[in-house]
């Protein structure tokens, strides 16, 4: 496997809420962690902001579920119209990529929740989209119910607070990473956390390849190395 495959599939760690790099979203990750069955969240920002983290994060528990992009409608359909939902928290990421019959099963959800809200039976719906709900290019129906509770915009990081936690998972690591190393990759690399992480993993397994110490050079050879 070459060292561009490596970058490209070098998962970053799993999310939890626990490794969320906050920025300005205290408030979000504060709701997301608290969300109760019977509460809903809609989640927006721009690409790299952090929803899916989040949405993926609340997934983790067994009782949770996580429809992503490529989910087939059908299966989101069924879920909704199941005589039972056995989840207690159920999200859905990248609502405004879903086509007729995914929004049609969403709405469907949305109304199954609602319904269910103050039963035994309820559970949490925690939704994302890459704009405001009445922005949203989705059926207006749809969209007046992903405003119905709670909406939070999701602010991108600073550079500033990318290089903070870049240095701090270097530290955990045991890593010395130098002002010049962090900032040449927020610079020429991508800037959003999972990938910035699993360059930082790529860079120290690197490192230890060849007993050499994190150095811009360094990290120019990783990278050249990585070019098909």
């Amino acid at each position: 496997m070459t060292r561009q495959l490596l970058l490209d599939l070098l998962p970053p760690p799993a999310p939890t809420l626990d490794n969320f790099v906050v920025g300005d979203n205290h408030v979000a990750l504060d709701a997301v962690r608290n969300l109760q069955p019977g509460r809903a969240i809609y989640l927006w920002g721009s690409e790299g902001a952090g929803r899916s983290h989040l949405l993926k994060a609340r997934a983790c528990s067994a009782d949770s579920i996580y429809f992503g992009p490529d989910t087939s409608p059908a299966t989101l359909l069924a879920l909704a119209n199941a005589d039972t939902i056995a989840q207690r928290y159920i999200s859905i990421d990248d609502t405004h990529r879903l086509d007729p019959d995914g929004q049609a099963a969403l709405f469907a959800l949305y109304n199954r929740w609602r319904e269910a809200a103050s039963s035994a039976h309820a559970f949490a719906l925690l939704v994302a989209g890459d704009r405001a709900p009445m922005t949203m290019p989705v059926r207006e129906d749809l969209r007046t119910r992903l405003g119905w509770d709670l909406v939070f915009r999701l602010e991108q990081l600073s550079d500033q607070e990318r290089a903070q936690a870049l240095k701090t998972q270097a530290d955990e690591r045991g890593l010395q990473l130098s002002p010049e190393v962090i900032t040449w990759i927020l610079t020429h690399h991508a800037r959003d956390m999972g990938r910035l992480t699993a360059l930082l993993d790529a860079l120290d397994r690197y490192s230890l390849e060849r007993h050499r110490a994190i150095t811009l050079p360094l990290l120019k050879d990783l990278l050249a190395s990585s070019r098909p």
